[in-house]
C-alpha cells in the first residue's frame, strides 16, 4: 500500500516500517514529519508524553488551553502555563508560541506546550500521530482524518470512525486495552476506587464561580476540612489523607467541576511521581504507535 504523510491507516493493514526518531520517508522518497501531536496536557497526556519521550520519541508537541482545569498539576506538563517550563519525573516541558520555539524546544531536549492563544503555530506540523488525551468523555473535534495514525483516550470514540484507536481508561480488569474497533466502556461517572474510597475522595464544586484555596498539593486535609471556597460557599473534604491534586486558585469553576484528589494513602510522594493508571494507558499508546510502526 502506498501512503504518504496525510494517508490514512487502517488498524488492520502493515504500513512501511519506520524507526528511531529518524525521519521517515514515504512510497516516493519524500521525508515526512515524525512529528507526534497530543491534545492536552494534563495528567493522562503528560503520562503519555513521558512514555513516549522516555522510548525516544523525542518529537513531541502538545496543545494545551489557555486557562487548564487540570488537577494533577504537579505531574502535568500543562504546569508549564503557569510557570514557562515544568519537569515531572526528569523530563521537561515548555511553553512555546510559534514554529520556531517548537524546534528550539526540541533541540533542548524538550516537550513543546503551546497554549490555545497560539495554536496557529500547529497549523503547517503535519503530524504522523495524533493523540486526543482531553478526556472530555466525548470527541470534541478529533476526525480519523487528521493524521496516519490517530489515538484516542477514553470514552466518546469509536475506533474506525473517529480515530483508528482507542485506549480503555477505566479501572479494571480492561484498563489500557487496545481497541481497533468500537468503543471503551461508557463513562461511569464514578471515579476509582482507592483504599476503599471513590466518590468521597474527589472534592467538586457545588455552585459557579470562582474557586480560591490556601492549600496546596501534598498537604494533609481531614475529614470535613475546609479546603476552599466557590463564590465563598466551602469545599470540604469527605475523607481524611493527602492532597494529590488541587484545581490552580483563582481559576473559574463550574458546577459539579472535579476541584481536587485526595489521596487516602496519605503517601506524600505519589503526588510527584505517575499514577499506576495514567502509566498504564501511556504504555498502551507506546505500543499503538510500535505496532503500526509509525515514528
Amino acid at each position: 500500500m502506498k501512503r504518504n504523510a496525510r494517508s490514512k491507516i487502517s488498524p488492520r493493514t502493515s504500513p512501511k516500517p519506520v524507526s528511531g526518531n529518524a525521519e521517515p520517508a514515504d512510497a516516493r522518497g519524500k521525508r515526512t514529519s515524525s512529528l507526534v501531536l497530543i491534545k492536552g496536557a494534563g495528567e493522562m497526556a503528560s503520562a503519555t508524553a513521558w512514555r513516549l519521550y522516555m522510548a525516544n520519541i523525542r518529537r513531541i508537541c502538545m496543545a494545551e488551553l489557555d486557562a487548564p482545569l487540570c488537577v494533577r498539576r504537579t505531574v502535568a506538563f500543562s504546569t508549564a502555563l503557569e510557570t514557562g517550563a515544568h519537569t515531572v519525573e526528569g523530563v521537561t516541558a515548555c511553553v512555546v508560541q510559534d514554529r520556531s520555539g517548537i524546534e528550539r524546544a526540541w533541540l533542548d531536549g524538550k516537550i513543546a506546550v503551546v497554549a490555545q492563544s497560539y495554536w496557529s503555530a500547529l497549523r503547517d506540523l503535519s503530524p504522523i500521530v495524533i493523540i486526543d488525551a482531553i478526556l472530555a468523555k466525548r470527541n470534541i473535534g478529533t476526525s480519523l482524518s487528521d493524521a496516519p495514525l490517530v489515538i484516542a483516550l477514553g470514552p466518546g470514540f469509536v475506533a474506525g470512525h473517529d480515530c483508528h484507536i482507542v485506549i480503555e481508561t477505566n479501572r479494571g480488569h480492561d484498563l489500557g486495552r487496545i481497541i481497533t474497533r468500537g468503543s471503551t466502556q461508557p463513562n461511569t461517572g464514578v471515579p476509582g476506587d482507592i483504599a476503599g474510597h471513590t466518590a468521597a475522595r474527589v472534592l467538586r464544586s457545588t455552585g459557579d464561580g470562582k474557586f480560591l484555596s490556601k492549600h496546596s498539593i501534598g498537604d494533609r486535609v481531614e475529614v470535613d476540612e475546609v479546603v476552599g471556597t466557590v463564590n465563598g460557599a466551602p469545599v470540604k473534604a469527605a475523607v481524611s489523607g493527602i492532597l494529590r491534586g488541587l484545581i490552580r486558585s483563582g481559576m473559574k469553576v463550574g458546577h459539579g467541576l472535579k476541584l481536587g484528589d485526595i489521596d487516602p494513602r496519605a503517601r506524600a510522594e505519589y503526588c510527584y511521581t505517575i499514577s499506576d493508571k495514567a502509566r498504564a494507558i501511556a504504555g498502551s499508546v507506546l505500543e499503538s504507535i510500535m505496532r503500526y510502526n509509525q515514528v
